[in-house]
């Protein structure tokens, strides 16, 4: 429970700050690349995985599974590789990084089906 509220703060904070770094900070740099839409799509799912994360780990104070922690640990994978490689895609265009979102966006739909392993088992 810990660990995943835990990484539910640095991920929520994390995805705020590039958030408005991205708003204030790198404006320029992303309407140059033309890609000011996919460097918000990473904030936004960054975002929701994070309060997935808080709300998981909420979940695990209820609900004994590991499987709880299998799903935090995925949407980490996915925020890393979806959200960072659309960052990295929207900051630097380099382009190959857009094959490597649907891997993290393949991490976040595990990480939803984990969940209802856990609602399942624990029902």
């Amino acid at each position: 429970m810990q660990t995943l509220l835990l990484m539910a703060a640095f991920f929520g904070m994390t995805g705020v700050a590039l958030g408005a770094f991205g708003a204030h900070g790198l404006s320029a740099i992303l309407e140059a690349n033309g890609r000011e839409e996919t460097f918000r799509t990473g904030t936004l799912y960054h975002l929701i995985h994070a309060l997935a994360l808080f709300g998981l780990g909420i979940l695990a104070t209820q609900i004994d599974s590991q499987v709880l922690t299998y799903a935090g640990y995925a949407f980490v994978a996915g925020i890393l590789l979806f959200s960072g490689s659309l960052y990295i895609l929207s900051i630097f265009d380099i382009r190959i990084m857009g094959a490597v979102a649907p891997f993290g966006g393949t991490a976040f739909i595990i990480g939803w089906i984990l969940i209802g392993v856990a609602a399942w088992q624990n029902g």
